[in-house]
């Protein structure tokens, strides 16, 4: 694994750090190669309860495409498929929750990895955007991942201005959960993650699966898929014991089956 990317796992907390300070964080081969890499093995960790996705330091997220190496828009045109869609691929099959922690400022290809996250929290001095429009692009990649994220109108603003927006503006458009600020981001995540890690592991799985399978269903079919999830979660072990430990008053036993 590069150094671009640092992974650290305690216990079933899996965190992916993106370590390129000197270039705002951006977007390298390496990381998007490892956090393919390592996403696409946490479907076999039976153990794993959540996953961080963060950076080093605290100004940038991630800055997007690294702009400087005169190569982030050429691409094989022989391979249908492509590394960051690819990357986004495999994090939606994902099956454990994604935190973003988002530490500082998180632009063009950077949204990016803000919208794989399920959850997220940033930092309240941190900004969002994507200027590509101001280097002569489009984020075509980006928008398959934001476009049932964020309202149609509040998109295109980002995308047709390239302007940035602050935290707390990002936050109302349903890019992040949460903005705290610099020095309580730490505690703030860490909260979440131990809140996620008291669940269900089961529910939690099977739910995500749900939840983004009838994304683009019509409503009846949302309705016929549901009702079979959720006689299948029903029937497993994690679901008898939360119903009889909420009879009995205790806390429950999470087996994950």
């Amino acid at each position: 694994m590069s150094d671009d990317l640092l992974v650290r796992q305690e216990g079933g907390i899996l965190t992916l750090t993106i370590n390129r300070p000197e270039r705002r964080n951006a977007i390298s081969p390496a990381v998007v190669e490892g956090l393919s890499t390592v996403l696409r093995k946490s479907r076999q960790d039976a153990s794993l309860r959540v996953i961080v996705l963060t950076a080093v330091g605290d100004q940038a997220f991630c800055s997007g495409a690294d702009l400087a190496t005169g190569q982030s828009f050429k691409f094989d045109y022989a391979e249908p498929r492509l590394p960051m869609p690819e990357m986004y691929r495999i994090a939606r099959d994902c099956n454990v929750p994604i935190v973003g922690r988002i530490n500082g400022t998180c632009m063009a290809g950077g949204m990016g990895l803000l919208a794989i996250c399920d959850l997220a929290i940033a930092a309240d001095h941190a900004l969002f955007g994507l200027p590509e429009v101001k280097v002569g692009v489009y984020p075509m990649q980006v928008l398959s991942v934001l476009q049932h994220l964020v309202p149609r109108r509040h998109l295109l603003e980002l995308c047709l201005t390239g302007d940035p927006v602050d935290a707390a503006t990002a936050r109302d458009m349903g890019l992040l959960n949460r903005v705290v600020p610099r020095d309580a981001l730490d505690a703030t995540v860490n909260d979440l993650v131990a809140r996620l890690s008291a669940r269900s592991p089961t529910a939690i799985r099977r739910g995500k699966y749900a939840s983004y399978a009838i994304e683009s269903m019509s409503f009846d079919e949302a309705l016929r898929f549901m009702e079979g999830q959720i006689g299948l979660l029903a029937a497993t072990e994690d679901a008898v014991e939360g119903q009889l430990a909420f009879r009995e008053k205790r806390p429950p036993r999470w087996t994950g089956r």
